[in-house]
């Protein structure tokens, strides 16, 4: 059921709950010196509210509790009553019933909250979940709604649908949380899990609407032609979330919005977007749109950076990011920036040549990628030989042009703010 009031379009859960159709996804929020931007990320957080955003989505592992005890900090009094908090369990880190109740007592304090609304269980896949059954969770989590610490039981999911389908058979779920998108309708749990959740009695929450940012922002020249067809002009990440809105099984879609003026477009576009609204002709531009992606794309990262950190120092997610930038955008420059920023030379050494091959990023990857293989791909790609040799050399030339070189001042900069 969808209700539209004066500022956010409601949605209904399977047990009644009156939750708004946007979500406040709090991994990505507004930083400052690699700490959140707290006067920022307040400021738009309650502006959210104010306009009807009564969702708020976190986990533990984001950023090891802070994003948790951040929202615990501002979320006090009327804010509090006014919104509903999911947050995630580390399903990896379980090993014995005590790490359950350590965990979701340290997460009830950090939330400063006597009651967690929605509680599911992070990244299941379908190996860890029946170990984790086997431990008990099940009995654990059924345990703490009677005892009132949490309302709804739930999981987030990054594995197949047959896994899928079979953790979604193994218990009386109250939530999932899947990432969907107009690129991943046969990725993971896809278009075939969602209705299959729903079948099946279970409320859906999405996350990685704009996939990791991959479908906002600048958009490929073929991508951009196909949207032009629209008698409507929108920006890439309008279009991204509407796709997902349009779906009537979708409950709540969590967005990470890391600026004031994402977090009014993502309640403009909830608001004007109801579920079954997208015209026919416009389907079909998505469909376009997809194959430009897919024919583009050299990898499928969505920035989570649940592979974080690295060992070694590789910064894997940017690694990704400028690698698919090269290939998306045909960006020549890419190489400049991927030499700034990750081979010493403005920022702190992060390139991919720096990967020794452990795989401890392969095990906690989100999309199932071959980490250290792709991170080879990327060193042999856009390093070669004497890639260390020459960031060093471009480090001086850095340092001593910036004041007179206005065009590479301004690159940098537009790097730095595309990063916070």
């Amino acid at each position: 059921m969808t209700i539209k009031g004066d500022n956010m379009q409601m949605r209904k859960t399977n047990n009644g709950d009156e939750i708004s159709a946007l979500g406040y996804g709090a991994m990505r929020l507004p930083t400052k010196n690699g700490r959140i931007n707290k006067d920022e990320a307040k400021k738009q957080i309650y502006y959210a509210i104010d306009h009807g955003v009564n969702m708020m989505d976190t986990a533990f592992i984001y950023n090891a509790g802070s994003h948790e005890s951040f929202l615990g900090e501002i979320l006090q009094g009327e804010y509090r009553d006014k919104v509903k908090i999911c947050t995630k369990m580390p399903s990896w880190y379980i090993k014995k019933t005590e790490d359950m109740e350590n965990y979701l007592e340290t997460q009830l304090d950090n939330l400063k909250t006597d009651c967690i609304d929605y509680y599911l269980l992070h990244g299941l896949t379908g190996n860890n979940f029946f170990e984790l059954k086997k431990l008990g969770i099940l009995k654990f989590l059924e345990s703490a709604k009677k005892e009132g610490k949490i309302k709804n039981i739930g999981f987030s999911f990054h594995d197949n649908i047959d896994a899928f389908k079979k953790i979604v058979d193994a218990y009386s779920w109250d939530v999932c949380l899947i990432q969907y998108n107009f690129l991943d309708e046969t990725n993971q749990a896809g278009t075939e899990g969602l209705k299959y959740a729903v079948s099946k009695g279970l409320t859906i929450f999405v996350m990685e609407p704009l996939k990791g940012g991959i479908l906002v922002g600048d958009v490929p020249e073929k991508a951009m032609e196909i949207w032009n067809k629209s008698n409507i002009k929108r920006t890439s990440a309008e279009w991204a979330l509407r796709w997902v809105l349009n779906h009537p099984e979708v409950a709540c879609v969590f967005s990470g919005m890391g600026k004031i003026e994402e977090v009014k477009e993502n309640i403009k576009v909830t608001n004007e977007t109801l579920p079954d609204s997208i015209p026919e002709e416009e389907i079909k531009l998505y469909d376009e749109v997809k194959e430009v992606y897919n024919e583009l794309m050299k990898l499928d990262c969505t920035g989570c950076g649940y592979c974080m950190p690295c060992p070694t120092g590789v910064n894997i997610p940017f690694c990704f990011e400028l690698y698919n930038q090269k290939y998306i955008f045909k960006d020549n420059q890419v190489g400049l920036d991927y030499i700034m920023h990750l081979g010493g030379s403005a920022t702190k050494e992060g390139y991919a040549g720096l990967c020794n091959g452990c795989g401890k990023c392969a095990k906690v990857c989100t999309q199932k990628l071959d980490v250290p293989s792709l991170i080879k791909d990327v060193s042999n790609d856009m390093e070669g030989r004497g890639f260390k040799y020459k960031a060093k050399i471009i480090g001086v030339l850095v340092k001593f042009f910036m004041q007179t070189l206005p065009s590479l001042n301004n690159r940098i900069s537009k790097t730095f703010r595309n990063r916070s």
